[in-house]
């Protein structure tokens, strides 16, 4: 039986006064990609906030990797081994290519871990490896988006969160960024991603969570999912 990783447990969670989460229940096993969709303010964003703790749960709990880490800090989330990369293609944009990648890997002081760390992401990413002395700034936003997930994984996570990773590309660069977390998956990462191209996301789940106005509707494989009537009709457009 492939481990659980990943557990989060009856998450109630918002902003202020106001609840955006009732009550959700995700988890994630060693080596799955599992897909989280939904429709705008479902809250599929904050529950991967709250996880990593930008977000205090009001209740429920989270345990990863066998410890409970519900309510830490995201600083104190990270040397855990659990990454979060938030929507946006956040880069440093006067900073070249290798200065961002090497911002992922701060709390790395072993340089020799580090050149590992670079290396991996490169064979992911070849793309960076050529462009490892140009501007972040510079660079296209499907390129961007590639820097953001590979500053993500210089720390070798055990698990990687992913909000919204191909929101505002064109195209041909969505279909490389889905392509990209398959071969993530293949090279041994286990992967949590939020998205809204939700048949995408879903044909290259192992499983996924539908969530709507901030609770849990349905959940099960990819595949299945995909093959849901009700699923088809209400999220994906058929």
């Amino acid at each position: 039986m492939t481990e659980l990783l990943l557990r989060a447990e009856g998450l109630t969670a918002g902003y202020g006064k106001l609840p955006i989460l009732h009550d959700v229940t995700l988890q994630v096993y060693t080596g799955e990609m599992v897909s989280v969709i939904g429709p705008n303010g479902a809250g599929k964003s904050t529950a991967f906030k709250t996880i990593v703790g930008f977000v205090h749960a009001s209740s429920g709990r989270v345990t990863f990797d066998g410890q409970e880490i519900t309510g830490l800090r995201p600083d104190q989330v990270l040397p855990r081994g659990l990454a979060y990369v938030p929507q946006g293609r956040i880069v440093f944009p006067q900073m070249t290519v290798l200065e961002n990648l090497e911002m992922g890997a701060y709390i790395e002081r072993a340089s020799e871990r580090i050149r590992e760390a670079l290396e991996r992401v490169y064979v992911l990413f070849p793309v960076l490896a050529e462009r490892r002395a140009q501007k972040a700034g510079t660079l296209s936003g499907g390129e961007q988006q590639m820097l953001a997930i590979g500053r993500g994984l210089m720390t070798k996570p055990k698990l990687i969160l992913l909000d919204e990773p191909s929101l505002g590309l064109s195209p041909k660069f969505v279909s490389l960024i889905f392509d990209t977390l398959v071969d993530m998956k293949r090279a041994g990462y286990t992967l949590m991603v939020v998205e809204q191209n939700a048949a995408k996301a879903l044909a290259v789940a192992d499983r996924g969570y539908v969530l709507e106005l901030g609770r849990n509707r349905f959940e099960g494989t990819g595949a299945t999912l995909l093959a849901d009537p009700d699923v088809k009709r209400l999220y994906l457009g058929g």
